[in-house]
């Protein structure tokens, strides 16, 4: 094993030695404080200064440790690689939900996440957390499957009628199935002023997943795209993922066509027309 793995090794096999360096990063500190933020006992935060004074990570002022520059360094790179595994770890049971043919898509904008899939005791954690990002938000960009064939779109379509401005890119089958899931109600919701309604021919993701710009974070909702089921959600206040989201919305937008009610007629004489008749 090179010195370099073996200094990793050092560190993760120890929780007491990473939050020590934490600490540390942070702040000076004496050792009663280490003992308090650590705890550690007393002979193991003894142990832990030497051996990191011993590394030449750590010198000591009068009661307090400080980082050197090289302690610093290290903690830097060490805690960097705790929060990239930490994201790699969340974002593992939902990988292939993810938004991959996005243009722009970058793991690293989404260290910073909330991730909600059903568990094999309870399947409704996906959607109570739509539920909860839609009852937060006054205002709603989106594009694709985000919201689509399940318990929020009475949830969505309330909220548009109550006011939250929508702004939403669909395929026309996407939109298709959700004027045939509730026709009257999607009715009430498109013809609200602050509900506006594009159609794209080819959205990036399409089939299994879809995208949110909310008031305090952006989401993503995936979905199983033989059955519609929603697996994923995933949402953040990470400003580098607004940025990534707001750009791919815009391209989608100059790409996308105002929504006219004859391309649901023609796709679907059935819904269609019962469309038309609610309006």
């Amino acid at each position: 094993m090179s010195a370099a793995l073996q200094t990793i090794e050092f560190l993760a096999r120890s929780e007491h030695r990473v939050a020590t360096l934490e600490a540390l990063a942070e702040e000076r500190h004496d050792r009663r404080d280490l003992r308090a933020v650590t705890g550690a006992s007393d002979p193991t935060v003894g142990r832990i200064v030497r051996d990191f004074e011993d590394r030449s990570w750590i010198v000591r002022d009068g009661p307090y440790y400080d980082l050197t520059p090289l302690g610093a360094f290290v903690a830097d790179r060490f805690l960097d690689l705790r929060e990239g595994m930490r994201t790699g770890e969340t974002l593992r049971e939902v990988w292939q939900w993810l938004p991959r043919e996005m243009e722009g898509f970058a793991v690293e904008d989404f260290e910073d996440t909330v991730v909600a899939y059903p568990g094999p005791n309870y399947p409704y954690t996906p959607v109570e957390r739509v539920t909860y990002l839609l009852e937060s938000t006054d205002t709603i960009r989106g594009l694709g499957t985000t919201i689509y064939k399940s318990g929020n779109l009475d949830v969505f379509c309330r909220r548009v009628i109550e006011g939250m401005e929508m702004e939403y890119i669909y395929s026309l089958p996407i939109l298709e199935a959700i004027v045939d899931w509730n026709p009257e109600l999607a009715a009430r919701a498109f013809e609200c002023d602050n509900c506006t309604v594009y159609l794209h021919d080819a959205l990036p993701d399409d089939n299994r997943c879809g995208l949110n710009i909310m008031d305090d974070c952006i989401g993503i909702c995936g979905h199983d795209p033989a059955t519609a089921q929603l697996e994923a959600v995933i949402d953040t206040p990470a400003p580098e993922a607004r940025t990534w989201a707001e750009a791919v919305y815009e391209r989608c937008l100059e790409e996308a066509r105002p929504f006219d009610v004859r391309e649901l007629e023609a796709a679907s004489s059935d819904s269609g027309e019962r469309l038309l008749r609610v309006e």
